[in-house]
């Protein structure tokens, strides 16, 4: 029978929310977890890991992350790779720094190998180089914008966070230049990783998602699209409803029933992810409106979709108040009458609660 826009909906959710396992597998089997400062209800990466992880509570990531074999560091996005798949995209400081960093560069470098951790307060404290306007159009310390560009550039790590900031450590790599055929198998490897987290991906967004590794391997990004053309003849393809679809060539399209449960999925969920595949499987548009201002906002700050079944079907805010979760909800339609689906949305609402380690709910 040819594959339906159906079938590849549940193959998406299903190959996605597998059996919650542990912290550090549910990692690996990812091979990346998207990160986000903002906290409603909890950061992106703890919203992402509780639909798989047994028994995960917001902030095990972080409370953990030295006991792991994973790095924060930057993939598509920024957030957590295992180390294996960190060696892959490094180094990256092949080219010359720039001369207004080259000596300021070297020095903190000697000053973060000399005490082997540092917090950019401890930087700051000793080098005070005045202050710079950040990505957000901010102002932070010199010295903190030049740590996060010596961990961009792969020559400091994160070593573990403080009070939720980073405290880095020197990373040391292998000597040695690489040929081509290390570059391109190492490359090759970073676009399977990418297109088997999001898979089934819609034709117009694989090249999207390739270019995007440019933050990976800012040092081979000419290469990239050269890895698009190679991993098309590596997955497999089907042209549903006038789109090519793509996926592993070594798994199947499963034909089964759906999950009755509810999950309440982050905005950077890999279901979610890819909002061109959102809107082909659901038929309307979610976006991520933290950044958007108030007045404008269609959902909400932080709305989270709503899945039940196979259908995301609204979404949900929540938020912490005086020890209590308080959560309210929107509907594309309306909200279903099945008795089922209150059942499983208040016991996602619970699940929600223990998450969060809070002592009772108030539903709005």
């Amino acid at each position: 029978m040819p594959i339906t826009i159906d079938d590849l909906r549940h193959f998406a959710i299903a190959r996605s929310l597998c059996t919650p396992t542990t912290l550090k597998r549910a990692i690996d089997r990812l091979g990346f977890v998207q990160a986000d400062p903002i906290r409603a209800p909890a950061r992106a990466q703890d919203l992402t890991l509780r639909h798989r992880v047994k028994d995960y509570r917001a902030g095990d990531l972080e409370r953990r992350y030295a006991t792991l074999d994973v790095e924060e560091d930057f993939f598509i996005n920024y957030g957590f790779v295992p180390r294996r798949i960190q060696a892959l995209m490094h180094p990256r400081a092949t080219a010359r720094w720039p001369s207004a960093h080259g000596k300021r560069v070297r020095a903190l470098l000697d000053f973060v190998r000399e005490r082997g951790e540092v917090h950019p307060r401890e930087v700051d404290g000793h080098f005070a180089h005045g202050r710079v306007t950040n990505y957000w159009g901010g102002s932070s310390a010199a010295t903190t914008h030049l740590l996060d560009l010596m961990h961009r550039r792969g020559v400091l790590r994160v070593a573990r966070r403080e009070g939720g900031i980073r405290v880095y450590a020197a990373r040391e790599h292998p000597a040695g230049p690489m040929d081509a055929a290390g570059r391109r198998e190492r490359i090759d490897a970073l676009v399977d990783l990418a297109t088997s987290l999001y898979a089934p991906l819609p034709g117009r967004s694989l090249p999207t998602l390739v270019s995007r590794l440019r933050y990976a391997v800012p040092q081979w990004q000419h290469e990239l699209k050269g890895a698009l053309q190679r991993v098309k003849e590596r997955l497999a393809c089907a042209r549903v409803d006038g789109h090519d679809w793509y996926w592993p060539s070594q798994e199947r399209v499963p034909r089964g029933q759906p999950s009755d449960m509810v999950h309440l999925l982050g905005p950077f969920d890999p279901v979610v992810w890819d909002r061109r595949r959102f809107e082909l499987f659901w038929r309307w548009a979610y976006r991520f409106e933290a950044y958007t201002p108030a007045a404008k906002r269609k959902r909400g700050y932080y709305a989270l979709p709503l899945l039940w079944r196979d259908q995301v079907i609204g979404w949900g805010n929540l938020s912490q108040q005086n020890g209590s979760l308080h959560a309210s909800f929107g509907y594309v339609e309306s909200q279903p009458s099945d008795r089922l689906f209150r059942r499983e949305l208040e016991a996602e609402v619970e699940r929600v609660r223990l998450f969060l380690r809070l002592d009772r709910h108030a539903p709005a």
